[in-house]
């Protein structure tokens, strides 16, 4: 008789089922628009068994890929368990996601069919013609979202409702070892084609440790409201709840304005943030009650030194900062341990180092990109699927390469300073855009704000002139002459932008990261709605 492995998911959502089968460890929020959907240990290893026996059924092998593309929905977490049932690998996609970079990932990645929401399958049909490999389409018909392609319109879409009905089913768990591969989460692709990140069971349940290196307990109720497709919420939020058996709070999507009632209602205590998230959040209206709520504690990568005290005082949190990645990599700056601005520490398991394009170590102060291994020196290791060559450069030298430009200070306390080949350097200072964020998400008529660089006027080598991408509360009354103000108010002159881009919205990822290439592609000193200073 096979034994149960707790680094296999399937195995410990169906020991957790047995153990404590009514315990809600999961709650989607209704947003005010529908009921809150909750789920016990035993409905996710129910449900999870009834679309197993769907994927078998449409002939998914052990070690097929098929994708996985929707919000935050119950489902997607039951398809997860689906996947570790039968030893098929999911390939997490953005909902957003369209055009090439759909076709590109679910071809690279040789996905036989695809688990998706109604709302996803008028940009599937579109290149169903570029994925030959596709076979088969599962459908989660959501009634979210209106003119959406019904099922029966698309070629090989079935609706996911036929999993769930009829009796219960049970399928055999076909994973042998927590090795097996159990998903494949893809890059963003800002320097390339997207690289897909092989994950296995273990590592995924492995990653439930973050629960603890960060400080939470059985106690705490986290909220995530990032795309369960991205690895945060699925690997700082969902795995620590299932091992834990803390009762996580999701959402389907971020929503800064709901963002404390949500946390109010279900009596959070803490929530993740990513990217310019804190500065959209501090951009909203101030209001008298903004510091009445249960979150203790803030997990946070990338909070803006300049707005990290004021959000704490403004709302009565504590900021966790911490720093990881997909492949590898990780460090915390418990709440009140390390300064403002830094990203912590690397845990008793990781060794973290600030290397020169060498390889030497640099001095404190110095700037170099972060590595890491394991403190035993196992030589790091990462699988980026179908790309030998990739991962290899990754982990060249036994360590895993990050990309990133840090550097730490006389205590080692770490410090991010940019990705590597990024930075804005304006009239020979380098430039903090969080800075320039704070101060123009503190101007009354700006709902969001992100700043970025583009090739410097005057055309010297290595310089940008500065950009802030604004999302007017009301675009017909928005000055751009009073934000430039405010800023040579509050900033040092080579702080100031050098152009306003007025936007209905901030392009961002899965994860609530600004993109900026489409930031770019727009932006013309002479296009509607780019406001020079000065002018």
């Amino acid at each position: 008789m096979r034994e149960r492995n707790d680094l296999i998911l399937a195995d410990l959502v169906a020991s957790r089922a047995e153990a404590r089968p009514d315990f809600d460890v999961v709650t989607f929020d209704g947003e005010g628009r529908r009921p809150h959907e909750v789920r016990t240990y035993a409905d996710l290893w129910a449900n999870g068994n009834r679309i197993a026996a769907a994927l078998i059924a449409k002939g998914l092998a052990k070690g097929d890929r098929f994708g996985l593309m929707m919000r935050n929905h119950p489902e997607f977490i039951e398809a997860m368990v689906a996947a570790s049932i039968t030893g098929g690998v999911f390939v997490p996609l953005d909902p957003r996601t369209r055009g090439e970079k759909l076709a590109y990932t679910l071809r690279h990645s040789g996905c036989r069919g695809l688990v998706c929401a109604d709302y996803c399958l008028a940009e599937v049909a579109a290149v169903l013609e570029r994925v030959p490999e596709l076979a088969w389409i599962l459908v989660l018909e959501s009634g979210e979202d209106s003119g959406v392609l019904a099922t029966a319109e698309v070629a090989g879409a079935e609706s996911l409702a036929a999993a769930f009905a009829g009796p219960q089913t049970w399928v055999d768990v076909r994973v042998d070892s927590p090795m097996d591969a159990f998903e494949i989460i893809y890059t963003s692709g800002t320097t390339g084609d997207p690289k897909g990140v092989v994950c296995s069971n273990a590592r995924y349940v492995m990653a439930s440790m973050l629960g603890q290196l960060t400080g939470m307990t059985a106690q705490d109720r986290p909220y995530n409201g990032l795309s369960l497709t991205h690895g945060n919420a699925q690997l700082t939020t969902l795995a620590p709840a299932l091992m834990m058996g803390m009762r996580a709070v999701f959402s389907r999507r971020f929503t800064k304005s709901r963002l404390w009632d949500v946390l109010r209602e279900h009596g959070c205590t803490t929530f993740n943030l990513l990217g310019g998230m804190a500065t959209a959040i501090y951009s909203e209206p101030r209001k008298p009650d903004d510091a009445d709520n249960p979150v203790r504690m803030v997990m946070s990568a990338g909070m803006p030194a300049a707005l990290w005290k004021a959000f704490e005082d403004r709302f009565g949190v504590r900021i966790l900062e911490c720093y990881g990645a997909v492949e590898g990599g990780f460090a915390v700056n418990p709440p009140g341990v390390g300064p403002i601005g830094s990203f912590g520490k690397a845990p008793a398991h990781l060794e973290i180092k600030i290397v020169d394009e060498q390889g030497n170590e640099c001095p404190p102060g110095v700037l170099g990109e972060l590595i890491s291994r394991p403190t035993t020196g196992e030589k790091a290791e990462v699988e980026y699927f179908r790309n030998e060559e990739a991962s290899r450069k990754k982990t060249e030298g036994g360590w895993l390469r990050s990309g990133d430009i840090c550097h730490c200070d006389d205590e080692g306390w770490l410090y991010f300073d940019f990705r590597k080949g990024g930075g804005i350097r304006h009239n020979g200072d380098f430039v903090n855009p969080g800075f320039v964020e704070k101060v123009i998400a503190e101007h009354p008529q700006v709902n969001d704000v992100f700043v970025y660089g583009v090739p410097a006027a005057s055309g010297a080598p290595g310089e940008s002139d500065v950009v802030a991408a604004i999302v007017p509360i009301d675009p017909a009354t928005f000055d751009p002459a009073s934000v430039l103000a405010s800023c040579a108010k509050g900033l040092e002159a080579n702080f100031v932008p050098s152009y306003i881009q007025v936007v209905e919205e901030i392009p961002k990822t899965a994860s609530e990261k600004p993109q900026e290439r489409f930031l770019l592609e727009r932006f013309a000193v002479d296009a509607p709605g780019v406001f020079a200073r000065g002018v």
